[in-house]
């Protein structure tokens, strides 16, 4: 039996895992507790994505396991053994923002979820290939020293530095830099999945996101960029921008784009290999650009205020550098633009509020 174990189930890049994978995977396990709805409100809630798994994924079982807990995960770890090939973990408290308020709860979710199931495939699994998704955010605010010049609707790369013209690559440094409580906890289990990776020789592969997004997420303030603008441009919600004019630039990656990365690293594995993932040149907005396609597609105003006040650790201008991992995976490119992602938000979230 072939067993795919996805932590994070329900939320938009494990229920696009789920979906993915359950036609080539005998068995789909998939481990979520819905803490979303803890982090972020109701408007955080993935219980509607579970059910629409457990409803339509044959293949699929599902566990209501807290990956904080080890002896939890271990039962199931123990009952599938060495049944299972990949391991994607995408479970996380996601927001630099709520991570100030718990920064034990935030640590634990983590990076001692990361090193609970690092170990566990260790353990049980070591021959399984291990997906980890980590975060732009474990660049601190190093990004931000990076000269910027302001233009109508964004912040730009000056043309001059042509070091990171298709954007930040791997070589950005992880230290002398604010994090964030989050973005701390993040390098922490970065580094040790690249560890695990290295020094134990097992498959093992990080994934340091842009945006990721797609018409499956729980967009809330605190976290879902664009889906949570869309949410606010269906329903006519007021949003906020915090800080930097409007004009940060995000990249943002569809799901199904994502997932694709992690198929091609499945079929061809590398031992600790970091990867910057996202949108790169081929998608990108700012909030300002993000806020009138949505107006575009929606066909309703926007209600918008503006604070002054930036979110500490966010991020003035970010465009991931795909280009290690294209040279690794030369056949992967993406297949979904920034208005095709938009227009399938807009159609999911019109028919759910």
């Amino acid at each position: 039996m072939s067993v795919a174990i996805i932590t994070g189930s329900a939320g938009l890049i494990g229920s696009e895992s789920v979906e993915f994978f359950s036609s080539k995977f005998e068995t789909v396990i998939g481990i979520d507790n819905n803490m979303r709805q803890y982090f972020f409100g109701e408007d955080g809630s993935t219980d509607w994505n579970r059910n629409r798994l457990e409803r339509t994924i044959s293949n699929y079982t599902h566990y209501n396991a807290d990956i904080r807990n080890y002896d939890e995960l271990e039962k199931i770890f123990r009952k599938y053994s060495s049944d299972v090939r990949l391991i994607i973990h995408t479970a996380a408290q996601p927001s630099h923002d709520w991570a100030a308020k718990e920064p034990l709860t935030d640590f634990h979710v983590n990076a001692t979820g990361t090193l609970n199931l690092l170990e566990l495939t260790r353990q049980f699994s070591p021959g399984a290939v291990f997906i980890f998704t980590s975060t732009n955010k474990v660049y601190g605010d190093n990004p931000n020293l990076l000269p910027l010049v302001e233009k109508e609707s964004r912040w730009e790369l000056d043309e001059s530095h042509h070091y990171f013209k298709e954007g930040i690559n791997e070589q950005m440094s992880l230290d002398d830099t604010k994090h964030s409580v989050f973005g701390a906890s993040k390098v922490a289990a970065d580094i040790m999945a690249q560890e695990y990776g290295r020094y134990f020789k097992m498959n093992v592969g990080v994934f340091r996101g842009g945006c990721l997004t797609g018409p499956k997420h729980s967009g809330a303030q605190l976290h879902g960029f664009l889906a949570y603008l869309m949410k606010c441009a269906v329903t006519k919600k007021s949003y906020t921008i915090f800080g930097y004019k409007g004009k940060q630039v995000r990249d943002n990656i569809h799901s199904l784009d994502l997932v694709n990365v992690f198929w091609h690293f499945y079929q061809n594995p590398r031992q600790g290999e970091a990867y910057n993932v996202g949108g790169g040149r081929f998608s990108n907005c700012s909030m300002l650009e993000g806020i009138e396609l949505c107006e575009t597609i929606t066909g309703n105003k926007m209600n918008y205020t503006y604070s002054e006040n930036n979110r500490i650790g966010d991020h003035i201008w970010y465009i991931s550098d795909m280009s290690k991992f294209k040279k690794d995976y030369p056949l992967w490119t993406w297949k979904h633009n920034l208005p095709d992602t938009l227009t399938e938000m807009f159609n999911e979230i019109k028919d759910r509020v």
